[in-house]
C-alpha cells in the first residue's frame, strides 16, 4: 500500500501505480546506456537528417544515439535558465526520474542537487547511479511528493522540472516551490502544455493525456499559478517549432511507443507548445504588497 504522504488522491494513486508498473522502459534504459545519464523527457533541436540513410545494420543505433543527444542537450534549457549558481548552493529537481537532469546540474556547476520522486524504483536507480558517479554527497534523491517535499522552507537556491508539471495541480507545485526558495531564488522548468489564445483542447491532447496517464494544463494556467505563489516570469521560451524534429526522429524509430503522431500533430497545428519558463521568488516584502 503506497504512503498516503506520497499519493495523496484518486488521481495521484493511479499515477504512481502506472509509474511504479514501467520498471524496464526500453525507450529510456537504452538511450542512457550510452553514457549513463538517463532521460524521462523529450527534446528540441534539429538531428543530424543523414542518420535516417544509414545502412540498415546501423541505422537503428544511429537514431538512438541521436535522441539521446538531442535529449541531453535539452537539459541546457534549463542549466542556462539557473543563471549564476554557487557550489554551495542547494537546487530541487521536481520529479527527477533516473536522475539525468539531476546529475547534469551538478556537473555544470558542482553544487548540491535533491531530487524528489515519488517512483520507489526510479529514486533506487538514481541513487545507485550517484554512487557510481561518486557525487552521492551532493546528489541525493528521496522518495517524496513534489508537491509535498517536506524540506524546510527558504532552504533552495533554485527548483527545478523537466516536463513533470503536467502531473501536478499548478497552484498546490507553485506554492510548494515558492516556499521552499529563498528570496530572489529561482524557479526554471520546461513542459508541454496547450495553447489556450488558440482554441480548447483537441484530440491529440486527449490522447497524450491518456497514454502518459497525465493532465496537460493550458499555457495560461502556469501564468496564473506563478503569479498566485509568488513567482515572477523572467524568461518565457516558445520552442514548440524547434521540438518537431524530435519527434519526426523518434518516429523512424523502432522504440516508437504510438504517441509520436499525437505530438507532431499536436505541435504542427500550435495546439500544443513547448514552453520554458524562468520565473523569480519575490522577496517578503513584495510578497505582502502584492496580497494587499
Amino acid at each position: 500500500m503506497v504512503d498516503d504522504r506520497l499519493a495523496r488522491t484518486a488521481y495521484e494513486r493511479e499515477l504512481h501505480k502506472h509509474w511504479e508498473d514501467k520498471t524496464d522502459d526500453p525507450i529510456n534504459l537504452l538511450l542512457g546506456k550510452e553514457d549513463g545519464l538517463y532521460h524521462h523527457h523529450y527534446a528540441v533541436g534539429e538531428f543530424d537528417r543523414r542518420v535516417l540513410l544509414s545502412d540498415p545494420t546501423i541505422r537503428e543505433q544511429r537514431i538512438l544515439s541521436e535522441m539521446h543527444r538531442l535529449e541531453t542537450d535539452q537539459v541546457k534549457l534549463i542549466l542556462d535558465g539557473l543563471g549564476s549558481i554557487s557550489a554551495s548552493d542547494r537546487i530541487l529537481d521536481g520529479g527527477s526520474g533516473r536522475g539525468g537532469t539531476s546529475f547534469m546540474i551538478h556537473d555544470r556547476f558542482r553544487c548540491h542537487v535533491e531530487g524528489v520522486n515519488f517512483c520507489k524504483h526510479q529514486v533506487q536507480f538514481a541513487q545507485n547511479l550517484s554512487l557510481k558517479r561518486g557525487c552521492e554527497s551532493h546528489v541525493k534523491f528521496h522518495h517524496a511528493n513534489m508537491c509535498n517535499t517536506r524540506f524546510r522552507s527558504g532552504s533552495f537556491q533554485a527548483v527545478v522540472t523537466n516536463e513533470t508539471t503536467m502531473y501536478v495541480n499548478l497552484v498546490e507545485a507553485f506554492t510548494e516551490f515558492a516556499r521552499l526558495l529563498v528570496p530572489g531564488g529561482r524557479y526554471t522548468g520546461v513542459t508541454w502544455c496547450w495553447n489556450d489564445t488558440a482554441g480548447g483542447r483537441t484530440e491529440d491532447i486527449d490522447a497524450i493525456d491518456r497514454h502518459y496517464v497525465c493532465n496537460i494544463n493550458p499555457r495560461s494556467a502556469y501564468f496564473a499559478a506563478m503569479h498566485e505563489a509568488g513567482l515572477v516570469p523572467l524568461r518565457v521560451l516558445d520552442l514548440t517549432k524547434d521540438a518537431i524534429p524530435y519527434w519526426e526522429l523518434r518516429s523512424a524509430s523502432s522504440l516508437r511507443t504510438g504517441v509520436e503522431p499525437y505530438f507532431l500533430s499536436g505541435h504542427r497545428s500550435n495546439r500544443l507548445q513547448y514552453m520554458a519558463f524562468t520565473a523569480e521568488r519575490v522577496h517578503e516584502d513584495e510578497q505582502t504588497l502584492r496580497a494587499n
